[in-house]
């Protein structure tokens, strides 16, 4: 007979989400995962109406919470939704919670999806429920979206002087596993990528490697949450943690693109 799973990822089919499974999966860790898709494999729940919350965290040691919403009610989804899980694995005696967060939230925020994220630190920090707080950087795969959209215009419009330090989410995943797997330990020490890298340089990169040509504009962006960005509030160099560098994550993009393409024409 199988155990049941002893630990649950909310978000879990997720950019980093997906990366968290993969790695408890290849630990040997016993998983479960939270989605409102209701893909196979997964337990139905809802954070913003808490539907399915207390069938999906029953049995559960640890839950890894990946899940957020920000571009579409994201109050009602991370704040007041952690609430709910947090209430539902408090009412079952769920052990630890791992929270991933974002570096710079409190430096950054008048952005109000920042504003949204730090709210959710202070409802898991208030829960009875042990947890630990993660803050990463943004992610690659983020950067890259913004580059393809950015790609489409005739020129392409960057933010002047925008600093970053964007980390791959497979070492994120690495990190929240290793986390998962120890004690509670409150707020953790931000991680970040390998290097402090201006936006428009990145995007100079992107080109680079894929051989592309498009015109750049540098141009200047007003207001409190770009001078936030310029003076680095999303920046933790102090804690470079990934190897991976954004010249990297592209050429891996590129061959699994390749691959992809192939795998096709068979």
């Amino acid at each position: 007979m199988t155990n049941a799973p002893q630990l649950l990822v909310t978000g879990g089919t997720g950019v980093l989400g997906r990366q968290v499974v993969g790695r408890l999966g290849s630990a040997g860790v016993g998983v479960r995962v939270l989605s409102h898709s209701g893909k196979p494999g997964t337990i139905h729940g809802d954070l913003l109406t808490g539907e399915g919350l207390e069938r999906a965290v029953r049995g559960v040691d640890t839950i890894i919470h990946c899940a957020s919403s920000p571009f579409r009610k994201a109050r009602q989804v991370d704040v007041e939704g952690t609430g709910r899980l947090l209430e539902a694995a408090r009412g079952v005696g769920v052990s630890h919670l791992v929270y991933i967060s974002i570096v710079g939230i409190d430096r950054a925020a008048s952005y109000p999806y920042y504003r949204v994220k730090l709210e959710t630190e202070r409802v898991v920090e208030s829960s009875p429920v042990p947890h630990t707080i993660l803050r990463a950087t943004q992610f690659y795969d983020l950067v890259l979206m913004g580059v393809r959209f950015l790609e489409r215009l005739p020129v392409m419009a960057i933010p002047r002087d925008f600093p970053g330090q964007p980390i791959d989410v497979g070492e994120v995943a690495r990190c929240l596993v290793e986390l998962a797997l120890s004690g509670p330990a409150g707020r953790v020490p931000d991680i970040g990528g390998p290097e402090v890298r201006t936006l428009a340089g990145m995007v100079r990169a992107y080109l680079e490697i894929t051989g592309r040509r498009r015109g750049i504009f540098e141009v200047p962006v007003p207001g409190k949450t770009a001078r936030a960005f310029r003076e680095g509030a999303l920046l933790c160099p102090e804690h470079a943690y990934g190897q991976i560098r954004w010249e990297d994550f592209l050429r891996s993009e590129m061959r699994t693109a390749v691959d992809r393409r192939e795998q096709v024409m068979r």
